[in-house]
């Protein structure tokens, strides 16, 4: 999660409006759908569908509806279909946002002719199905984070798209904060070596949102559905995002977790929730920050935090957790991710320190980077801050003057860019499937870990860790 995911559906039932069109590029066929290019009428189109139409399905949109219209592509994203279980609630969805058809079923969105790209914004217990499902159709896939519940569906999930890799269809796990304009200058700087040798990577994601203990239990709070707590929700973007910066992946970890309210009342109906007081939620009607928008077929789930029942039930995932780490050069880590860091609303930051210098990003403060040269005279030397708004910042050649900032909204746009990028120029997006299994597996020693009693506990590699490009503007 990281900013506020939002809790939907996305199950089985009948089909919503077929659209019929031109063919596109992937999967063939055919299909209408709401065109995001501007006047580039004359470029192949990519045909998107997406499960799951709350807070990310909302941010998803914004990205696939943006970016043809900013930057210079060379395929135009189509707004083909989107689902939800809710046939109302997803057709309006699809009205406000520009979406040409609705779906109740993710099995027939992702039979459509005239799709070519599945974007998965469920819950985590239904990514696996989905994914799979989409690449063995001969669909590329978005997949948002984390990439799945467990370690084993996350490894074949890509396992599935290393076989898809084959077949022409492409990956990638959305992990957006890589995509600021900071955090992308960040990781260009440490891999020119501004740092020098790492030797501390220190990380908090902090949100207050469950510390009402009358909030009801929604999906988010049940390991079924959820996988895990904050550290799967908030964990997951600190842990890629330190891997992703470093260039380099944690080896091993010694964690702490707690559930600091371990029951919470029954929800009355469907729920998510983004208010913490257990009332009808926050502005979209409840969205739970950092996470989904659609519930797995089968699973229960929707929309608005609605209070209790005058029942309770068990939560059953972490409030909070916090581990130390290793990487493998041998530079050290903290991480810290809660719910319950009161008058915290969505606070990231994360500072690198090396022998030549340091860095550090404040999501807070996203247009910024605070950057020290330790090479300079002490006398003058000190952290100074870079505004990242200029022209040859990474993504900045297509946005505003000098000094207009962007937003969180941004990081979905320059997703998009990326992978229509990748998907037209053959080339394997980043961060891929295999990526997400890193993290997951992370997370999974985290948890070895705190049951433990905080013992150290190796990561398993994915394979050797791939050098991260820096991204271009």
């Amino acid at each position: 999660m990281g900013q506020p995911h939002q809790g939907e559906e996305a199950g089985a039932g009948t089909p919503g409006a077929d659209g019929t069109g031109a063919g596109g590029f992937g999967a063939g066929g055919a299909g209408v759908g709401a065109e995001v290019s501007g006047g580039e009428s004359g470029k192949p189109p990519l045909r998107v569908g997406m499960v799951g139409y709350a807070f990310m399905g909302a941010a998803h949109s914004q990205g696939w509806r943006t970016a043809g219209r900013v930057f210079d592509l060379p395929l135009r994203p189509v707004l083909a279909a989107v689902c939800g279980r809710d046939g109302a609630a997803v057709r309006a969805m699809a009205d406000r946002h520009g979406w040409a058809a609705a779906e109740t079923d993710w099995r027939e969105l992702i039979a459509r002719d005239d799709v070519d790209l599945v974007d998965i914004c469920t819950p985590g217990d239904s990514h696996a199905e989905i994914a799979v499902a989409a690449l063995a159709a001969g669909k590329h896939v978005l997949c948002e984070k984390p990439l799945a519940n467990t370690v084993e569906e996350a490894e074949a999930m890509t396992a599935a798209a290393e076989a898809a890799a084959e077949r022409g269809q492409l990956a990638m796990v959305g992990f957006n904060y890589r995509r600021l304009p900071a955090t992308a200058l960040a990781r260009s700087m440490v891999a020119d070596g501004r740092l020098g040798a790492l030797r501390h990577v220190r990380v908090t994601y902090l949100q207050d949102w469950l510390v009402d203990p009358e909030f009801p239990l929604t999906w988010r709070l049940r390991r079924e559905l959820a996988g895990s707590g904050a550290l799967g929700d908030l964990g997951a973007h600190i842990v890629d995002l330190a891997q992703y910066l470093a260039g380099e992946p944690v080896v091993g970890v010694s964690a702490l977790t707690e559930t600091f309210v371990r029951e919470r009342p029954l929800p009355r109906g469907a729920s998510s929730g983004l208010s913490a007081t257990g009332s009808p939620g926050g502005p979209d009607g409840g969205a739970a920050p950092g996470g989904a928008d659609a519930v797995s077929a089968g699973g229960t789930g929707g929309t608005g935090g609605t209070g209790g029942t005058g029942g309770v039930g068990a939560v059953t995932v972490d409030d909070a957790a916090l581990f130390t780490g290793r990487f493998a050069s041998g530079a050290l880590a903290s991480f810290e991710a809660t719910r319950f860091a009161t008058g915290r609303k969505n606070a990231l930051r994360i500072e690198l320190n090396g022998e030549r210098g340091s860095l550090a990003f404040d999501l807070e403060r996203l247009n910024e980077l605070s950057y020290h040269d330790h090479t300079e005279p002490g006398a003058y030397a000190g952290f100074r801050r870079i505004l990242v708004t200029e022209p040859d910042h990474p993504y900045l050649d297509a946005w505003w003057p000098p000094g207009h900032g962007l937003g969180y909204e941004h990081t979905f746009v320059h997703q998009a860019r990326d992978l229509v990028r990748a998907i037209a120029g053959g080339r394997p997006p980043v961060p891929s499937f295999a990526d997400g299994l890193r993290v997951q597996r992370v997370l999974a020693a985290v948890e070895e870990s705190a049951a433990k009693n905080s013992v150290y506990t190796p990561v398993p590699s994915v394979q050797s860790f791939p050098s991260i490009p820096s991204i271009s503007s």
